[in-house]
């Protein structure tokens, strides 16, 4: 199964964010553990290394993008993604960016805290982290 994760999730990780990190470090383990595809954004990795950074400290920062690196898959953005998301009716440009990588790499679903910044219907269902949990049992 592959399962986009937008950067929020991965930021509940690192930054132990509550009441979020508990579903949050669950679906990061499953990508971990290789039980599940997590697929982000290259940009996850500097918007992640962004806001770590401006948390802590640089090594901590650096530490962050290898934990990323070695548990989540890279969709690489390209020149579609980005007229894709310019052209999507999103508020946000970075959400549409992150939905337009799900839908084109084919994940089965997208996990984000904030499934009211994307379509209710669409090509890629948007779930939170305990709607994900809660759909699908993982032995």
């Amino acid at each position: 199964m592959k399962v986009f994760f937008d950067t929020n999730i991965l930021i509940d990780v690192l930054a132990n964010r509550q009441p979020f990190y508990d579903d949050s470090a669950a679906l990061w383990t499953l990508s971990e553990r290789r039980t599940i595809t997590g697929l982000v954004s290259v940009l996850t990795f500097t918007n992640t290394f962004y806001i770590v950074r401006r948390l802590t400290d640089l090594k901590t920062a650096r530490r962050a993008l290898t934990l990323i690196r070695d548990a989540f898959t890279p969709v690489a953005c390209n020149g579609d993604i980005i007229n894709q998301a310019i052209a999507s009716r999103f508020g946000d440009f970075e959400d549409a960016v992150q939905y337009m990588s799900a839908t084109v790499i084919g994940a089965d679903c997208l996990v984000s805290r904030n499934v009211s910044h994307f379509p209710v219907s669409g090509d890629c269902p948007v779930l939170t982290p305990p709607e994900f949990l809660a759909a699908h049992s993982f032995e």
